[in-house]
């Protein structure tokens, strides 16, 4: 218990010098562009294709389990959306993105500061906790609800895609399932897990690799460290934002 909240103390402690003034604006510019490349758009490709296969699998799942005549086919395309909509895009692409990013960041700081790099930055009188981390945080903060709306859209299209050629629903009942009783704010609400869930990313990763101790064994450890506990707080989260946004 004592060890967790030192850890948990640490964790804010850090937060507070991530978050100081920044020293020069364009540095932090900079930086921050070259990682909405990195955990950006370098995600793209595997959230597209996860989204995909999973709106599929979803709206065949749908479709088995709602083959009563009594059940109007259109509540296939329903389903599918909701479910898309209200966990799959936000909650479980941020849980595949926890295993991608949260470890490539946890190991790209653990390393920096094996190797000491976050020495040197420190004894330059750079706020490295800052410099290192911020741009991360900002970067994903900004491109994670773009990649919740690819999710969706590709999803939703993987769905139709799937359905319509194994024979399961026609493609007028499928749009007009996705349309039936659409509910807007059920976009906002994943929008908001989304930003959440990237916070938690990148600072639970960050924090990781930045208190790693020995050598570069400590590093892949903190890596693993990184994407399991940000998995069990985005999972903490989930319920907790499920009943303030959605009760």
């Amino acid at each position: 218990m004592f060890r967790f909240l030192s850890g948990f103390g640490s964790y804010w402690m850090l937060l507070g010098r991530v978050f100081a003034r920044p020293e020069k604006h364009s540095m932090y510019y900079h930086q921050t562009m070259k990682e909405l490349v990195s955990l950006g758009l370098r995600s793209i490709g595997i959230v597209t294709i996860v989204s995909f296969f999973m709106g599929a699998v979803i709206t065949l799942q749908t479709a088995y389990n709602t083959e009563n005549p009594i059940y109007p086919t259109y509540l296939i395309g329903l389903g599918a959306r909701d479910s898309i909509l209200l966990e799959f895009s936000s909650t479980i692409v941020a849980l595949i993105l926890a295993g991608k990013v949260g470890s490539n960041i946890a190991s790209e700081i653990g390393t920096m500061r094996v190797t000491e790099q976050i020495d040197a930055l420190e004894l330059m009188g750079v706020n490295s906790a800052s410099y290192i981390i911020l741009p991360k945080v900002v970067a994903a903060v900004l491109f994670n609800p773009f990649l919740t709306l690819i999710s969706i859209i590709t999803g939703i299209t993987g769905g139709w895609i799937v359905g319509t050629s194994a024979g399961v629903i026609s493609s007028q009942d499928y749009i007009y399932g996705i349309q039936y009783a659409f509910i807007p704010y059920y976009i906002t609400y994943a929008l908001i897990k989304t930003v959440i869930f990237a916070f938690i990313i990148t600072t639970v990763s960050a924090y990781q690799g930045y208190i790693v101790e020995g050598g570069s064994l400590e590093v892949g450890r903190a890596s693993t460290r990184a994407v399991v506990y940000s998995s069990v707080t985005i999972l903490l989260f989930n319920v907790i934002l499920t009943q303030l946004l959605l009760s």
